[in-house]
């Protein structure tokens, strides 16, 4: 991951706020806003470590209850302004108990929500919190495992928005001295999965041109839902076609398809 410590940064959902916390001891930026989803007693209450008091002794801004997917939250940034915001592995947390999950995904399943919750993450950071002066970037690091790999994050994700997803990097943990990558249910660390940053923006940005791949399975004669391909020969493109994980991804990207029009039509 590319951060510029001349960038302004806001950080979302970041659960514990270690990663926010990595970053203003060794990055040092030059403007730092932290935001997790979770209320500041939640947060002391669910990780025993955690640097929301480390930040605000350091007296950086902490926004605690900040619903990436509420436009009201944003407005809480009180009109400043960011080169970059970073949200660092989302999920949709677990519901408690089967009927809170049907109630949930009756008629949205897990994958539509979890696409939802980027989606609006990247509308809502690219109105309320994203310099039009500077380089307008919206960063999403997730892995390249079930069920991340499923949510089409370089293709149909922002569909409809004004920023595009122009390339892709590694993220290397490494750099983050103290970082934690948790369970978003409970203080509990998940494994250190190699990730990739997606980028996306409204706009060129020079900085980043050297620093970004696409991925071959973009490619003509590749499946991106899949994330296969280039296919050498027309029947391996048939029969992959065929394959029940296509079939799959195809109803995904069709649920995925129909949330749109709704929010679309609500907005």
């Amino acid at each position: 991951m590319y951060l510029n410590p001349n960038w302004r940064i806001l950080t979302v959902g970041d659960g514990d706020l270690s990663f926010s916390h990595a970053l203003s001891t060794d990055l040092k930026p030059a403007k730092l806003v932290a935001s997790t989803y979770d209320s500041a007693a939640t947060i002391t209450s669910k990780y025993a470590d955690n640097a929301l008091n480390a930040l605000r002794d350091h007296h950086i801004t902490v926004l605690d209850s900040f619903d990436v997917t509420d436009p009201q939250a944003w407005q809480r940034l009180n009109g400043e302004l960011f080169d970059v915001v970073i949200f660092q592995f989302p999920l949709i947390p677990a519901f408690v108990g089967e009927s809170a999950y049907r109630e949930n995904t009756q008629t949205t399943s897990m994958n539509t929500l979890n696409r939802a919750l980027l989606h609006q993450y990247i509308k809502y950071a690219t109105s309320y919190a994203l310099d039009n002066n500077g380089p307008m970037l919206c960063y999403i690091t997730s892995k390249d495992v079930k069920p991340y790999r499923e949510w089409n994050i370089e293709g149909s994700l922002n569909y409809g928005l004004a920023s595009r997803y122009i390339g892709q990097m590694p993220f290397d943990i490494s750099p983050f001295p103290g970082y934690k990558i948790r369970n978003v249910d409970r203080d509990k660390h998940v494994k250190d999965t190699s990730g990739t940053t997606y980028v996306f923006s409204p706009k060129e940005t020079t900085e980043l041109h050297n620093r970004l791949t696409i991925p071959s399975y973009l490619a003509v004669d590749s499946c991106s839902l899949c994330r296969v391909g280039p296919f050498q020969a027309s029947e391996d493109k048939q029969k992959h076609l065929l394959a029940k994980k296509h079939q799959q991804m195809l109803g995904f990207e069709a649920d995925w398809q129909a949330w749109l029009a709704q929010f679309n039509n609500q907005e």
